[in-house]
């Protein structure tokens, strides 16, 4: 036989209860329910309690908010009982309401709600509703009965969270149901002592109710209705990749509902867990569904754990002191102490050394807990050999459980690495013997960030997220998210990456969604978003607290890159094309490689030097398998290199920079590029990465124009000038094919130096090999010292460069496990 409970939500609505009866009417139940338990109406029981609240305040609104729940009963009968049947359940509704308004009147008159007041009030919710889903099932046919349980379940005295007596109740319960064999709706959650005074059985108390008559009557199953499809890996209202876990041992249900998972209530499963009996948690809104079985054998988890919960507000309580060390019977006063004032203790953990413990209480208890402390070892903390209780608030514990764990090497490395890699502190760790347990109390503000990190890490299948946070939507910008909506597909179903575009500005608009951006489409919708203010579009990526979340700086301005520092001290990771904090002050430079080497936090820059190609992640490749860098010689700049590869003396030196300048391989104005500033920069990079620690005013710049062609007020200018120095430049070309060399503005950097300047090369040099705007980076080290390394190729273009970005966003992800 089943027993079936349905919660508030269940009966929430007339529909919700013609679900109901249909569920217990249908092919899988008919004939093998014997009992039903149900809730109060949703959010009913909140209502009494607030009614009763202001009754003891003397708030005289008490009397319209029982006129408003007769209201909501009657209609309900209205819609699902017939006419001719609602005369004894309206008569019944009228009665209870009656007598729930003299007790509230009583509660006015002598200003005063005792618990055991209160519960008498609370019960008046589950007895409406369990009498009134009695007479649908009789008025359609059915052979039904009305159920108080208060005629059935004993308990003790404790109000408001009473403790039921199995011994004085299973008989009870067993000799009522054969003398009524009818299907019996039952409420749920209350009970009464053995002098008939009425309690109910605290949180979770309808769940509790329906596994008494499950244990009472030895159910094959007991099924639990409610609004979601079962036990999920996590809270879906925080974790939106949570998924519903088909089986799951009583242990592991335990763990996670003693840790906030809200689908059942650790009491619940006790009844249940003694007599072997199944529960199955169900949605009555989606009834085909199966479910998740919870059971005492069960088959093994597809994952190393079964699921992660958390509780949102916890305090933690320290006590430390040498007076603790290697004294028996410290723990026993602690919690002795503690449980005479009734303080439940969530999580507990101790040093090795014994000189400290810390647990973790709701915060309403931790006021008392540390009076309770302070007044039990009054004698210690007076002579300073223990401290005072200590009180941590805002709190949260993330719980990951699973029967798995034990056998499973590399759980609690992957729970650390999902918190660490995203910033999130640890303040206490507790994990059992049983190894079914790791449980980390956190800052409150990281719950949800912690619960998508860890949840990833384990269930995804190895999928790895990043939450991209994109500003600069320019000819790179605009590029890199082309690529990324072009191998969006590929990259998660054969590399397990999923990039999410989560932010996305420009210098006039800023977008957000949470869900994700379109990539294809972000451009479109950028321009429907709202003004752009850095710091507000910062703010925003702090405050959406992502796990996994990466910045991409794709502009080229110097306002961004000085914001770096504080987004990898938020453990956001950085990618950047934008030279300007690697080639800006020496000790801003070393400000965040060194924090992002020592927090782990990736600063990813490959393509600030030479676009695409992998000049620094070799430099770094060198140095890290020791390797000595003894002089990297460079052609940086892919203006200048076009412009040097084609000087052959067939036209004038200006008419080649008017042609690059035509086919956009110079900035508007060609000086920004002749100037040699941008290669000037990319090579104090290459030589911060080589260990050197230069400013960019020690980088020795050899100018390629004349003085005249800088000072030029125009562009127009500027090429009149240059036209009239092409006999110069046409002379230095002229000496350098005499002797079988060409000319090429190359970077030198070395022992402790770095100077461009414009060279002869001769026929067998690398930089003669260059064709149109290539860059080429040429290495000699100890062990490329007889045949230099040579790396070549394109140093510029949008393609190749958003191509970096992208390959170093990837990255980002690979870091993730």
């Amino acid at each position: 036989m089943l027993v079936l409970k349905f919660g508030g939500t269940s009966v929430g609505s007339p529909q919700a209860i013609r679900s109901l009866v249909s569920i217990v009417q249908d092919a899988e139940h008919t004939g093998r329910v014997r009992l039903v338990v149900v809730s109060a109406f949703s959010k009913v029981t909140d209502t009494l309690i607030d009614m009763a609240k202001k009754a003891e305040a003397g708030d005289q609104s008490y009397a319209a908010m029982v006129a408003a729940l007769k209201t909501r009963h009657l209609e309900t009968v209205s819609s699902l009982i017939p006419s001719r049947d609602q005369g004894k359940v309206q008569s019944y509704i009228d009665e209870q309401c009656a007598h729930l308004e003299r007790i509230l009147e009583g509660v006015a008159a002598i200003g005063e709600l005792s618990p055991k007041t209160l519960d008498l009030v609370m019960s008046f919710g589950e007895r409406l509703s369990a009498f009134i889903i009695a007479q649908v099932f009789t008025s359609g046919g059915h052979q039904a009965e009305y159920l108080d349980a208060r005629q059935v379940v004993r308990t003790d005295d404790q109000f408001g969270s009473a403790r039921f007596l199995p011994e004085e109740t299973y008989p009870r319960i067993q000799a009522y149901l054969a003398n009524h064999p009818a299907l019996q709706i039952a409420t749920g959650f209350i009970g009464a002592t053995e002098d008939g005074k009425t309690t109910t059985l605290g949180r979770g108390g309808s769940d509790l109710s329906a596994a008494i008559f499950g244990a009472a009557i030895g159910a094959r199953e007991i099924e639990i209705w409610t609004d979601v499809d079962g036990i999920l890996t996590s809270d879906p209202k925080l974790v939106p990749n949570a998924f519903r876990i088909d089986s799951i041992s009583y242990q592991e249900a335990m763990e996670l509902s003693h840790f906030g998972a809200k689908v059942l209530h650790p009491p619940t499963v006790k009844p249940a867990l003694e007599k072997g009996i199944p529960i199955r948690i169900r949605n009555t809104f989606n009834p085909s569904c199966q479910g998740t079985l919870i059971a005492n054998q069960v088959p093994p988890s597809p994952y190393p754990v079964r699921g992660i919960s958390s509780m949102k507000d916890i305090a933690l309580i320290r006590i430390q002191g040498s007076g603790m060390v290697g004294v028996a019977g410290f723990s026993s006063r602690l919690f002795g102490c503690l449980a005479r004032k009734k303080i439940n203790i969530i999580l507990i953990t101790q040093a090795s050394s014994e000189y400290s413990i810390c647990f973790a209480v709701l915060p309403k208890d931790a006021l008392l807990a540390a009076s309770a402390i302070k007044e039990e070892f009054e004698a210690e903390i007076a002579h300073g050999a223990i401290e005072a209780p200590v009180i941590e608030r805002d709190l949260s514990i993330v719980a990951v459980v699973g029967e798995r764990m034990k056998s499973t090497p590399g759980i609690s490395g992957k729970v650390f690495h999902a918190l660490g890699r995203n910033g999130i502190n640890i303040v206490a760790i507790a994990q059992g013997s049983s190894e079914l347990n790791i449980s980390t109390v956190i800052s409150r503000t990281d719950e949800g960030k912690a619960l998508n990190a860890i949840h990833d890490a384990f269930f995804l299948a190895g999928l790895r997220t990043v939450n991209l946070f994109l500003v600069g939507t320019g000819l790179i910008g605009g590029t890199l998210l082309q690529q990324i909506a072009t191998q969006q597909e590929i990259l998660a179903d054969e590399h397990k990456i999923r990039i999410n575009l989560i932010g996305l500005a420009n210098s006039k608009k800023m977008r957000f969604d949470p869900n994700g951006i379109d990539p294809s489409q972000a451009l479109a919708l950028l321009e429907q978003g709202e003004p752009m203010n850095l710091d507000q579009f910062i703010n925003r990526m702090r405050s959406l607290n992502l796990p996994n979340s990466a910045f991409c700086d794709c502009t080229a301005a110097d306002q961004v890159p000085s914001r770096y520092l504080e987004l990898l001290q938020s453990a956001i990771p950085v990618v950047t094309p934008n030279k300007r904090a690697n080639s800006g002050a020496l000790s801003y430079y070393q400000a965040l490689t060194n924090y992002s080497r020592e927090r782990g936090i990736p600063y990813l820059y490959e393509t600030t030097v030479c676009a695409g190609l992998p000049v620094i992640s070799t430099i770094h490749d060198l140095a890290l398998s020791g390797d000595r860098i003894r002089r990297i010689e460079a052609v940086l700049s892919g203006t200048l290199s076009y412009i040097f590869n084609n000087f052959d003396g067939s036209v004038p030196f200006s008419a080649l920079v008017r042609q690059a300048k035509e086919k956009g391989y110079t900035e508007p104005d060609p000086r920004d590029d002749l100037n040699a500033m941008d290669a000037a920069r990319k090579a104090l990079i290459l030589a911060r990465e080589c260990g050197m620690p230069l400013e960019f005013d020690q980088i020795h710049i050899d100018p390629i124009l004349p003085p005249a062609c800088l000072a030029a007020p125009t562009v127009e200018d500027f090429f009149k000038e240059l036209e009239k120095a092409d006999g110069l430049f046409a002379e230095k070309q002229k000496k350098a094919a005499a002797a079988g060399k060409a000319l090429r503005y190359v970077a030198v950097i070395e022992q402790g130096s770095a100077k461009l300047a414009l060279r002869e090369e001769p026929a067998g040099s690398p930089f003669r090999s260059l064709v149109d705007a290539d860059n080429i980076v040429v290495i000699t080290s100890d062990r490329y010292s007889v045949l230099p390394m040579v790396i070549k190729g394109p140093g510029a273009g949008a393609q190749v460069t958003a191509g970096g970005v992208f390959a170093d966003i990837v990255r980002i992800a690979r870091t993730l496990v």
